[in-house]
């Protein structure tokens, strides 16, 4: 197992000042390092700001402040996840949410549901607010360099009742908590490299995970858009849960997986059009099928 001992060393000190500052303190501190992340990133950033440039349509300087928008969002976005736990037992009054009913429905098939999401706005405090409010919640969790981030990762999840599942889509388990008719969270918005289906994501094809789409289709489960976004000049954030997703033509979503693939980029793409400063830039989104645009 790898191990990345000045990462997790900075980590580990920076998650125990995060938890030392009021939340608000906290989360501002996250903005400062964030941006002064991007600031010292060079290359990696003049990429980003291309990137957002041309799939937004957007000025070379309108695109840099999105980009940096975003750095200063994702250094919030790792305070809050550090100070989750101390926050669950407020999380209602963080986080605000609308359709929550559309996810019972959704659980009243009694086949499991997929919420669809991406690396947008606070989706961690999104899954813990639907733990606390007594859904059975799993997440896929993403491989990290250094195997002791995943497993703090899971942890944090855990200690809010929001399961962690494996590394990657680890189709057994997600199968087996599907089929228990609980609720798995995806996040979509990934290059699946060769392995994905090739559908326009903000104008440009992109290869997108078939996985959680496939699934869908094989046990007939639900999928649900979710996104969680960051309210503008304040710690608190807004939670929208949609209806289920429909096929084309009265069938199943997913035993059309281009339509199905092609849907759910459309709406990941709507979320990003809507708050740009909120999305991961710094990502090479369209590296399979377009380079680095």
């Amino acid at each position: 197992m790898r191990e990345q001992p000045a990462i997790w060393t900075a980590l580990q000190a920076y998650r125990r000042l995060c938890l030392s500052l009021p939340h608000s303190f906290a989360v501002s501190v996250g903005k400062t390092l964030g941006m002064a992340v991007g600031r010292f990133s060079g290359k990696r950033v003049e990429r980003a700001r291309s990137r957002c440039a041309k799939a937004l349509g957007v000025s070379a300087r309108e695109a840099a402040k999105i980009v940096f928008s975003s750095y200063g969002h994702f250094g919030m976005a790792l305070s809050e996840f550090f100070r989750l736990p101390k926050e669950y037992s407020r999380i209602g009054e963080l986080v605000t949410v609308t359709g929550s009913e559309n996810i019972g429905l959704a659980l009243n098939r009694g086949r499991g549901v997929i919420l669809l999401s991406a690396h947008i706005g606070c989706w961690e405090y999104g899954a813990a607010l639907l733990a606390k409010l007594g859904f059975p919640m799993n997440a896929i969790g993403a491989e990290q360099r250094d195997w002791r981030i995943t497993e703090a990762i899971a942890k944090i999840r855990m200690s809010c009742g929001v399961k962690t599942l494996g590394k990657g889509l680890d189709l057994r388990a997600a199968m087996e908590c599907l089929k228990k008719n609980e609720i798995l969270a995806i996040l979509l918005d990934q290059d699946a490299r060769e392995f994905g289906i090739v559908s326009p994501f903000l104008g440009f094809p992109a290869s997108t995970p078939a996985g959680p789409i496939k699934l869908a289709r094989k046990l007939g489960c639900a999928v649900v858009p979710v996104c969680v976004t960051r309210n503008p000049g304040s710690v608190s954030m807004s939670m929208k849960i949609y209806p289920a997703l429909a096929g084309r033509d009265g069938d199943p979503f997913g035993a059309d997986l281009q339509y199905a693939a092609d849907r759910c980029n459309d709406i990941i793409s709507g979320w990003i059009r809507e708050t740009p400063g909120q999305w991961m830039w710094m990502y090479p989104r369209w590296a399979t099928t377009a380079g680095d645009l």
